[in-house]
């Protein structure tokens, strides 16, 4: 049987880094889109690069890096035309909701017009292929109910939500338009030991952390009533290979069905750490967007259904293994 290909765009990502570990132990010969920078981004990768993926003589097999950007088409199709990839995964972005209000020319370049250019490029090249288009539980914004599901109306309320529901609303065209297999995984928030240090939870356990080791004394986070359906990453990018081993592309509401408040994360997380939150976090107003998302809880009954995929970790196992992994880097450094 022939090795699937597949190209992964935001490989060094929390999202790629466990989605190709997860390929290459199917067999999946996987191929990564990086941008080129000044600094190497390759920390989350770079088990890839140990000796057990290189063949004799230094050939590397399995995995492959390529330079490219989203913004630039012409990087999109070469890559694409030199690879002929089964599946590709969508998962570049401008990924930070607060930072696309500061710059929302460049989200909306990245997450919109860089799903465009992708899509463009696929169909031109006339690639017959799978796609997972990463879509996000930020486009549900002012929710209408609670909970959201693949029927919920959209009203986002950020950049980085209007830019994402561009790209989903794109997949649904060049689906219904022209016959490619385009899913879109509507995730809500999913976390690791890998989540970006400026995202909430990741700045929640490693400022508990700092502070059970006596490194600081504050924290200072935002919204602290805004409620969120969190869930392990690990489990998360399962779903995202599931949805494109269908028969039929379509879209789906990945989540756990529960949701808690930013305060109720700090809690469980001080807690384990024998901590009072109480007496370290702060809600600084520097930290509040200027329109908030209240309440985002996902039913995946669909996914359940169709896919077979339900949340393996719970909010409290989450919160225990990055405490871990942050007291072991901190105490590292």
């Amino acid at each position: 049987m022939k090795k699937k290909i597949a190209l992964i765009i935001g490989i060094t990502g929390q999202d790629g880094s466990y989605l190709s570990e997860l390929l290459i132990n199917k067999g999946y010969e996987v191929h990564g889109l990086v941008r080129r920078s000044s600094s190497f981004n390759r920390s989350r990768i770079q088990q890839f690069f140990d000796s057990k993926y290189y063949l004799k003589g230094g050939v590397k097999k399995n995995f492959f890096l390529h330079y490219g950007d989203l913004i630039d088409s012409a990087s999109i199709n070469l890559i694409l035309d030199r690879i002929r990839p089964n599946e590709i995964y969508n998962l570049g972005a401008q990924s930070h909701v607060g930072i696309s209000f500061e710059n929302p020319e460049y989200t909306s370049n990245v997450n919109g017009l860089g799903t465009l250019r992708l899509f463009e490029a696929v169909k031109s090249l006339n690639l017959k292929c799978k796609i997972y288009q990463a879509s996000t539980s930020e486009i549900f914004g002012k929710v209408s109910e609670i909970p959201q599901n693949e029927n919920t109306p959209f009203r986002p309320r950020s950049p980085y939500a209007i830019s994402k529901l561009y790209s989903h609303w794109m997949g649904v065209n060049y689906r219904e338009s022209y016959g490619m297999f385009i899913s879109n995984g509507i995730l809500f928030n999913h976390e690791s030991p890998r989540r970006g240090e400026n995202f909430v939870t990741r700045k929640i356990t490693i400022g508990a952390v700092s502070i059970k080791l006596g490194l600081q004394n504050e924290l200072f986070l935002g919204n602290l009533e805004a409620k969120r359906d969190w869930g392990y990453a690990k489990d998360y990018v399962e779903a995202m290979w599931l949805m494109l081993q269908q028969k039929k592309p379509d879209d789906f509401v990945i989540a756990t069905g529960k949701s808690h408040t930013v305060k109720y994360f700090c809690k469980l997380v001080f807690d384990l750490l024998s901590l009072d939150y109480r007496k370290y976090v702060i809600s600084d107003n520097r930290y509040f967007r200027p329109s908030e998302v209240d309440d985002l809880e996902g039913d995946y009954t669909k996914a359940y259904k169709i896919l077979g995929w339900k949340p393996k970790t719970s909010l409290e196992e989450l919160a225990k293994i990055m405490i871990d992994h942050d007291m072991k880097l901190i105490n590292k450094k």
